[in-house]
């Protein structure tokens, strides 16, 4: 028999007609459920998902394994989510958890169980060119994933498939209906498994990093109110600052603008269209290409700074291997030091780095 195709299974509609279109197209099909995260919290569903994946597997046929990562993500992603909070940043766990468990631990384990390649229900597509592998946004725009996507290299890619990365997500959804999943109405997971929902981030934060509450000042320097700590709150939060629209001279809500770490002072601006709200300029580190190359060209680029944001035009400067600025052609809300920016060329995924500040 020929090597697997090992499919990793969450539970959700996405990985389940993956599972099925492999199947479909004559490969050797087998699965793996992976469990990232130890603990009775109750907003994770891991229970749940399982039984579905189960199920799933059942109806089509496929042996699924199951395999427990949490030691992995808890050194890898975890702790480095910790500790960008604890700096007053915001992470993306999300983007670090591809390429740590999803597509390392989980590829690893797969390849020692026999397989031939991975696949995932990603929202991507991968081409190959020559020798070298390309990242592509997803058919479906509002649903593409690539921007999650960008630290993987051509190890990964060569050794990946994303079958779903064509479909439309609608399509998915009939696909699994009429193919008798019973999976194919579930919702689509959203938040961290172990916060939940965002109403619990303030909770769960505390349990790992003390709180240092203090003032909030406006951008010119006017007490409006306290603030329970710089890590519960990212810039360009509006929610939770417990800073009514009619302090102030407008009836307008107030955003977070920038924070001042040697004072321990949140800084808010009144508008969404308030100046200190924009910048042209981003610096940013931890520069990873995907071909493993420099992209020839970096001054007719785009770029993302948040997930299903459009794209933007930019040009690249390179400081060195690691670090750059990243020049806009307009203004951008909200840029946020620990989240990732993105360039594409086109369609093509080249690569991302890490915000450190704004210019």
């Amino acid at each position: 028999m020929t090597k697997p195709i090992i499919v990793g299974i969450s539970g959700g509609v996405d990985s389940s007609v993956t599972a099925l279109l492999l199947k479909e197209k004559g490969f050797n099909v087998e699965c793996i459920f992976m469990k990232n995260w130890e603990g009775d919290d109750e907003n994770c569903t891991t229970s749940d998902d399982y039984k579905d994946a189960l199920s799933v597997c059942d109806h089509l046929g496929l042996q699924l394994h199951s395999v427990n990562f949490s030691k992995e993500y808890w050194e890898n992603v975890f702790t480095y989510f910790i500790d960008e909070y604890a700096k007053g940043r915001t992470p993306n766990p999300d983007v670090l958890c591809n390429r740590e468990v999803k597509f390392k631990a989980f590829l690893d384990y797969s390849l020692k169980l026999g397989a031939n390649k991975i696949s995932t229900g990603h929202y991507a597509r991968i081409k190959k060119n020559g020798d070298t592998y390309a990242l592509f946004k997803g058919l479906d725009e509002s649903k593409d994933q690539s921007y999650f996507l960008y630290l993987l290299g051509q190890n990964q890619l060569s050794k990946s498939m994303f079958p779903i990365g064509n479909i439309e997500k609608t399509e998915v959804r009939k696909i699994a209906e009429s193919s008798g999943l019973i999976n194919y109405a579930k919702k689509d997971s959203t938040g961290i498994c172990f916060i939940g929902e965002q109403k619990f981030f303030k909770e769960f934060l505390k349990k790992y990093i003390p709180a240092k509450p203090g003032l909030i000042q406006t951008t010119e320097g006017n007490n409006c109110g306290k603030h329970d700590g710089l890590m519960y709150y990212t810039i360009g939060q509006r929610k939770g600052l417990g800073i009514g629209g009619g302090f102030g001279d407008k009836e307008e809500p107030w955003f977070v603008a920038d924070k001042d770490f040697d004072n321990n002072i949140l800084i808010v601006a009144q508008g969404h269209n308030h100046p200190s709200l924009f910048h042209k300029k981003l610096v940013a580190d931890q520069l990873h290409w995907i071909s493993g190359l420099q992209p020839e060209n970096t001054k007719n680029l785009s770029a993302k700074i948040r997930y299903r944001q459009k794209d933007q035009e930019c040009r690249l400067s390179l400081l060195n291997n690691d670090e750059c600025i990243v020049e806009f052609k307009n203004p951008q809300f909200a840029i946020t030091p620990g989240q990732s920016v993105v360039f594409y060329d086109g369609e093509e995924c080249l690569g991302g780095a890490i915000i450190n500040n704004w210019r």
